[in-house]
């Protein structure tokens, strides 16, 4: 193909795509070791702070209410100001809060660094996700953006694993260690964004032309430009309230209720796997070998997930992962009595099957919306996904006491089947479209 016709969604994934993809996936890495580690060194940090019940579960959710906000305000500032510029906000944010729980005397202060800390991880999901998509071409964007929920586990194995060793050699400040851990991954991460460049849709956006051109030279050869560049429609002067009203609410709604669904369930479950197994009657070794499982399986359904996802395409894989993942929860109702074996195998398939939803998280918001409100609509995602995950987190304990496992086991199947209603009357098919297409409300068939 001839260079002056190719778009750069054509090009092949180069040096500079998957460099890309670290330093994107970099922040969902860290998402899931903040998420991670207060479970970790809560029991210590609880005693030394002298937390009452209402305090641990504030600092429990200190994260969660944080990326709430985050999601918000980090959506807008990166519509308004680029992706560049707060593609290191999150980085920055990480090193401070996370070294100020070194210095933390009171619950609330502890509480307000991982407040902070949620706001970072908030701000990462837009702007890393967006400035990822950007780039990336046709073939690729699927798998790279689910690549970001992998690292997500990742995190979570790195807290539970490095936070345990802090716990174990820090003595009585060991919390504090492992709390401050983070500033580690955020230094690492500031640094490894040095040198990202613009998005050029943005500067385009922006009537910046002479700077997408630029970029676009520096990143895929002198041979390239922006008329390279797949043109989305514009949208001048029109306010995101009136994009909405254009079409774009219903995408909105669709991304805000899947990823919802598929969020509620598994926080609930990662939260307490050891707790809902011991009330499934799993016991000692087979609580405890339950709990790697799941977790391992968790990872493994996302990676199963990232490699059939252009294969399989979009909607299907959300329908099904929402259909099989909801039966086994339902199943794990039916047989809440049932023998270990039994509990671990459903247990585990829905940890499994559930990685097509997860995966698409991050996919389907990139994919649905124009340049101009992208980062907008990640934002929002992860906001109201947010709520979901706390109200689960929440609820879980509550609902095993007053309801039993078998009602528990129930409602997340029940909020699954949400989920798959959602998806099979307002999921479209992105997989064979260019970016443009994808989030044009009349989208072109490939």
């Amino acid at each position: 193909m001839n260079r002056t016709t190719q778009t750069l969604e054509d090009v092949p994934l180069n040096r500079f795509h998957q460099m890309l993809t670290v330093r994107s996936s970099g922040g969902s890495f860290v998402d899931g070791y903040v998420l991670s580690v207060v479970g970790v060194a809560m029991v210590q940090a609880s005693a030394a702070l002298g937390m009452t019940t209402f305090w641990e579960g504030m600092v429990a959710a200190s994260a969660l209410i944080g990326i709430f906000a985050g999601g918000m305000v980090g959506g807008w500032l990166t519509d308004l100001f680029g992706r560049k510029r707060i593609f290191f906000v999150g980085p920055i944010l990480f090193v401070l809060f996370s070294l100020a729980q070194l210095w933390v005397d009171t619950p609330f202060a502890l509480f307000a660094c991982r407040f902070f800390l949620g706001v970072a991880v908030g701000i990462e999901y837009p702007v890393a996700t967006a400035l990822l998509v950007e780039f990336l071409p046709k073939a690729n964007r699927g798998p790279r953006l689910a690549t970001l929920t992998i690292m997500w586990f990742a995190g979570a194995a790195t807290a539970y694993i490095l936070g345990n060793a802090i716990l174990t050699l820090g003595g009585e400040q060991g919390w504090r260690l492992a709390f401050a851990s983070t500033a580690l991954f955020g230094a690492a991460l500031f640094l490894m964004r040095l040198g990202t460049p613009e998005s050029p849709r943005w500067l385009l956006g922006k009537n910046r032309r002479a700077e997408a051109d630029q970029v676009i030279r520096q990143v895929y050869g002198s041979g390239y430009s922006t008329a390279n560049l797949t043109e989305e429609a514009t949208h001048e002067k029109v306010s995101l309230w009136g994009l909405l009203k254009a079409g774009y609410g219903k995408r909105l709604a669709f991304v805000s209720l899947f990823w919802t669904c598929s969020v509620i369930p598994v926080f609930a479950v990662y939260a307490f796997a050891p707790k809902v197994l011991m009330a499934l009657n799993l016991h000692d070794k087979w609580a405890a070998f339950g709990s790697i499982a799941i977790t391992l399986l968790f990872v493994v359904g996302c990676i199963g997930a990232t490699l059939l996802i252009n294969a399989i395409g979009r909607r299907p894989m959300v329908i099904h992962s929402f259909l099989w993942s909801g039966l086994a929860l339902l199943l794990l109702g039916v047989f809440a009595n049932g023998a270990p074996a039994l509990i671990l195998l459903l247990f585990g398939g829905y940890a499994l099957l559930i990685g097509g939803a997860q995966v698409l998280q991050l996919v389907y918001p990139n994919e649905l919306f124009p340049t101009e409100i992208r980062a907008k609509a990640v934002g929002f995602g992860t906001s109201f996904s947010r709520i979901g995950a706390a109200a689960g987190t929440y609820l879980v304990p509550v609902s095993l006491d007053r309801l039993g496992i078998a009602d528990t086991m129930y409602i997340a199947a029940a909020v699954t089947f949400v989920g798959l209603a959602v998806s099979w009357f307002l999921a479209p098919e992105t997989r064979s479209l260019n970016l443009a297409d994808a989030a044009s409300l009349r989208p072109r068939h490939a």
